[in-house]
């Protein structure tokens, strides 16, 4: 059996060999894409000086991995926040703009569900109301994935869409809104350790309608956890050891509870405090018509291929908002 100094030495070394794991596998990275990027530039000068197009395609595909790369490297350089690397709960629900909203909650979950596809996440719905007539009311789904909500904290907020309706038979431009809830999933730790000075222990009579499983001398067990006031009792049992070891079960399980309530009011507190899901509340606006624009109200990037962030492309968002956050951090 170590001592405290042993066992604090031991933590100190694992965290810093994990330390030193994780920043060889980040060299490792940065040299692959270093070496790609010196494969792409030699395919291009051969292509200059031999004129071969038969190098065209590789060249494309190289220039497209690097770039994905570059964004993912990047995007976890600026990742450093209590639970980024956690994975994530997002909830989706429609605002102003009945069935064009619901349609527009539809659009989104695809556009995230594309993400997680390219990302190599996994995601689980947990709960869907579907619209009245089409589309998506509200939907919760969880991300497992390295750095899923790191990767998409960014989305939390007010989305609102311009377009030419497909259910407007006179072919109106409309706007529509979503919201979308992003929080981080925390893992809860049940080992929960209560000292015996935080404890008031009370015993007495135990009562009841009496029989032989009824003691007459003071077994019954009462116990008050101090800090949170919480109090449980047990008479039940047949002696008071047994009593005080229920009681003290049941004090375990409702301070396991309370610690998952707080942490869910944390959580709550984490997401940012979303006003009204309807007009000026928007914190990225997607314009389909009369011409194709998606602006981020929040970091003022412009991007005009609507289709491919749709298609879950929506990578330069994101590390624009860590950019952003970074600085102002």
């Amino acid at each position: 059996m170590c001592n405290k100094e042993n066992w604090d030495n031991f933590k100190k070394n694992k965290n810093l060999a994990l330390e030193k794991k994780e920043l060889e596998f980040k060299i490792k990275r940065y040299e692959k894409i270093y070496n790609d990027f010196a494969d792409t530039e030699f395919f291009l000068e051969f292509l200059e000086k031999e004129n071969d197009i038969n190098y065209i395609d590789e060249i494309k595909k190289n220039m497209i991995n690097i770039e994905n790369d570059l964004n993912n490297f990047r995007t976890e350089s600026l990742l450093g926040g209590e639970y980024d690397n956690s994975n994530v709960i997002m909830s989706l629900h429609s605002g102003a703009g009945g069935t064009e909203s619901c349609d527009w909650v539809s659009i989104l979950f695809r556009m995230y569900n594309k993400f997680c596809e390219r990302k190599k996440f996994n995601l689980l719905i947990h709960d869907v109301l579907a619209g009245e007539t089409v589309g998506i009311k509200s939907i919760t789904f969880e991300i497992h994935g390295k750095n899923a909500y790191g990767n998409l904290k960014s989305e939390c907020g007010i989305h609102r869409l311009i377009r030419l309706s497909p259910f407007d038979s006179a072919n109106k431009r409309h706007t529509s809104f979503a919201s979308v809830d992003v929080l981080p999933e925390i893992e809860i730790d049940d080992n929960l350790k209560v000292n015996d000075e935080e404890l008031r222990v009370d015993t007495f009579r135990s009562s009841g309608a009496g029989g032989q499983h009824v003691n007459t001398t003071d077994s019954a067990v009462r116990i008050t956890h101090l800090p949170t006031g919480i109090v449980v009792s047990c008479q039940n049992e047949r002696s008071q050891k047994q009593n005080r070891d229920f009681a003290l079960k049941v004090l375990h399980a409702k301070l396991l509870a309370q610690k998952i309530e707080n942490q869910k009011n944390k959580i709550k507190n984490i997401g940012e405090k979303h006003k009204n899901i309807e007009f000026g509340s928007q914190i990225r606006t997607y314009v389909f018509h009369p011409y194709k624009l998606i602006k981020d109200h929040r970091t003022r990037l412009e991007k005009s291929n609507v289709d491919f962030i749709m298609d879950g492309n929506i990578d330069e968002f994101i590390i624009n908002f860590l950019i952003l956050k970074s600085k102002q951090d």
